[in-house]
């Protein structure tokens, strides 16, 4: 725990230098862990290093009442955020830089079941030159347990302070979703995930059981659906919205850090206590649904009302077993 203590403190500090290049990563994000000082103060002139570039193309993100974060990651000035950030397409946004000035744009298109969504600068007003921008990664590269780097505007943008940087791990990698154990809260969403090369990898999208379980959208994402975002589409089942909140509701949590979809807590009183499921339970499939993760439980829920019998086939240590629960009105 010190160790990452020290980790995370060394992290929040701004210095100067050039981003390192891909094969010059120091070795420490090679190890499991950081194993002595040395290892430490690698990884601390690294971050250093690299947040003089990452911070300025990470923005502030205003629209009407909200806010939220985002990063540039082209001179035409597009924008990648969250879908429930970017919110309906075509409304006025203003983008705040890492020193205060403000921009204008619009949000674009967004892609409601997965949470991604897309805001584009169209005025630059009295900013000259070129706009800072981060290139993005390939995200089906990553690995579990890679080093990340989150930048953010927690709790929106305050003057005088730079993005907050936050250090941590993947714990889970996806087609559709990151986890990661760096601590994000409201007004990160829509910020920018990235390696220790200093690419965008995903975009903050929503907090796990903790602050420090954490789900990002993978930019691959971003790339497969383009040009649906740039022309201002809007589509996929809302994860915050409506048809979410009154779907039906089982009252289970998953282990982020599990293979497939193990529970790792039963809500006392909830439909899955009363029908019989307990922690260490993994579900293999729903209604002969294969679920292999909490993307596939939460698309499977959303689409089933609160009094529909749904049959889940689990294995409990060496039994395969097969359990009927009626969803219940989520509270």
């Amino acid at each position: 725990m010190w160790i990452r203590s020290l980790v995370l403190g060394f992290a929040v500090l701004l210095g100067l230098g050039d981003v390192t290049r891909a094969d010059t990563l120091p070795s420490v994000f090679s190890k499991a862990h950081p194993e002595n000082l040395q290892d430490l103060k690698e990884i601390q002139k690294h971050v250093q290093e690299l947040v003089k570039k990452l911070a300025p193309a990470t923005v502030g993100l205003q629209i009407g009442s909200a806010s939220g974060s985002g990063v540039i990651i082209d001179s035409d000035g597009h924008i990648l955020t969250a879908g429930h950030v970017s919110g309906k397409p075509d409304s006025a946004v203003t983008i705040i830089l890492q020193d205060g000035r403000k921009l204008k744009g619009k949000s674009l298109g967004a892609n409601q079941g997965i949470d991604s969504g897309m805001v584009l600068i169209t005025d630059k007003g009295d900013f000259k030159g070129e706009l800072p921008y981060i290139d993005m990664a390939v995200s089906a590269d990553l690995k579990k347990g890679q080093w990340v780097l989150a930048l953010g505007h927690p709790g929106g943008y305050h003057p005088g302070r730079s993005p907050v940087l936050r250090v941590g791990r993947l714990l889970t990698t996806g087609k559709f979703v990151l986890r990661t154990d760096c601590t994000l809260v409201g007004g990160d969403s829509g910020g920018p995930l990235f390696d220790m090369n200093g690419k965008v990898i995903g975009i903050h999208s929503r907090i796990g059981p903790s602050i420090s379980e954490n789900m990002h959208v993978p930019v691959d994402t971003y790339r497969e659906t383009w040009d649906r975002l740039v022309s201002g589409e809007s589509w996929g089942p809302n994860i915050f919205g409506t048809k979410t909140v009154k779907s039906g509701y089982l009252g289970i949590r998953l282990d982020p850090l599990a293979k497939g979809a193990k529970i790792s807590e039963v809500t006392p009183k909830s439909p899955a206590d009363s029908g019989g499921l307990v922690a260490g339970d993994l579900i293999i499939s729903i209604d002969g649904k294969n679920i292999a993760n909490e993307t596939d439980l939460k698309d499977f829920l959303g689409r089933k009302n609160a009094g529909v019998q749904i049959a889940l086939r689990i294995q409990r240590e060496a039994e395969t077993l097969t359990i009927k629960i009626t969803l219940g009105k989520r509270p």
